[in-house]
């Protein structure tokens, strides 16, 4: 969801100038703040693309409770698809009787299945908002970091490739490409990131990078994919 309405924002940075005089409420307590603490840590660290990292990886740490709760959900529900396959052939011709079935099953191991969505939706607010401070922060895109000039877009395309790997990794690594019902996306979403990150200025595409970094290693790290299996094997055997 969140990939879908950067997705639809064009690259121009003045879209998303930020108001300091007159501030929405939406700027003024979550995209200036967010922005001064890139320009907070550029002073420290002396480089936009060192402050991106930092800024990217406390954003992430502070949602990180509900990535877990959003993965360890998501996981769970990929772990029950063959048995919802079964009640869905088993009683494909009463309706109400599968809704029955697939209750008790989710009640049985335990999972909600709309629990992966609520963590999402509190945590696109956030990401959006560090989306546009880092669009419409007066300093990043006149500042440089490696070969890179972080307002305008990688002109050896190094950083849309990486994206796009990145996210190809995140798929797999996440387990969301065991899942029949988003393993198109396994080729879509990369090829989609690569053109996005191929006209964004650079210090996006950096932010992007980084993110996918994190995600990877905190699903690796936290993530206790037998656990999951564990819990729903002993369910059915039961």
């Amino acid at each position: 969801m969140a990939v879908v309405i950067l997705a639809g924002c064009a690259p121009q940075q003045q879209q998303f100038k930020i108001d300091y005089e007159n501030p929405s409420l939406w700027q003024k307590f979550l995209v200036i703040p967010m922005s001064d603490l890139l320009d907070w840590f550029k002073g420290l660290l002396g480089n936009y693309g060192l402050s991106i990292l930092v800024v990217t990886f406390l954003v992430r740490l502070i949602v990180f409770p509900l990535t877990w709760k959003q993965q360890q959900s998501s996981k769970a529900m990929q772990e029950l698809q063959p048995h919802l396959v079964k009640i869905r052939e088993k009683y494909k011709n009463n309706q109400q009787k599968m809704q029955e079935e697939t209750m008790k099953l989710f009640q049985k191991h335990n999972v909600n299945p709309m629990a992966g969505c609520f963590p999402m939706l509190i945590q696109i607010p956030i990401l959006f908002a560090f989306y546009q401070a880092i669009m419409g922060n007066r300093h990043i895109f006149t500042s440089d970091f490696l070969y890179l000039q972080l307002g305008q877009p990688d002109p050896y395309y190094i950083l849309p490739l990486l994206a796009a790997f990145t996210t190809y990794l995140q798929f797999i690594a996440t387990g969301a490409a065991d899942n029949p019902q988003t393993k198109v996306m396994l080729w879509v979403m990369p090829i989609m990131i690569f053109f996005l990150a191929y006209q964004f200025p650079s210090a996006l595409s950096l932010y992007w990078v980084y993110g996918n970094i994190f995600t990877i290693l905190q699903y690796l790290i936290f993530f206790n994919k037998k656990k999951v299996k564990g819990n729903v094997s002993e369910g059915t055997a039961r």
